[in-house]
């Protein structure tokens, strides 16, 4: 087993490594792709790999099946450039939590406008005194 630390390093390596391999693919299917995270196993025999992709549903699901049959080339690529005794399995899987933090973002702006809209609303019904 790896220590811990080195885990880190190798996760950042991996991170940083596929990032860039995907970036300079010429894949058309792939579209905007960030790599947003890696997981890699504490045996370093696997390694999940998070992203997002910019664009709609019908882009996202191409950019997903592209990356899913690059995953050989990619593996290789990230062989050649770290020096690991066994290259890692890697299995990519979608990142939510960007689109998810934009959606909660957009939900507190709304309320954050109600809010606003209310205060204005009772300003403008303040009792006279008389």
């Amino acid at each position: 087993m790896a220590t811990q630390q080195r885990v880190q390093r190798v996760r950042e390596a991996i991170k940083q490594e596929a990032s860039d391999i995907i970036q300079q693919m010429k894949d058309p299917r792939i579209g905007f792709v960030t790599v947003t995270d890696a997981e890699v196993s504490r045996d370093l025999r696997h390694v999940k790999i998070f992203i997002s992709v910019l664009g709609d549903e019908e882009t996202k699901r191409t950019s997903f099946e592209g990356l899913e049959r690059a995953t050989g080339y990619i593996r290789s690529e990230i062989g050649q450039r770290i020096r690991l005794r066994h290259t890692p399995e890697i299995i990519f899987r979608w990142d939510e939590s960007i689109e998810r933090g934009a959606r909660i973002s957009q939900l507190l702006q709304d309320l954050k406008e109600e809010d606003i809209d209310e205060e204005t609303r009772r300003g403008s019904e303040k009792p006279t005194i008389k």
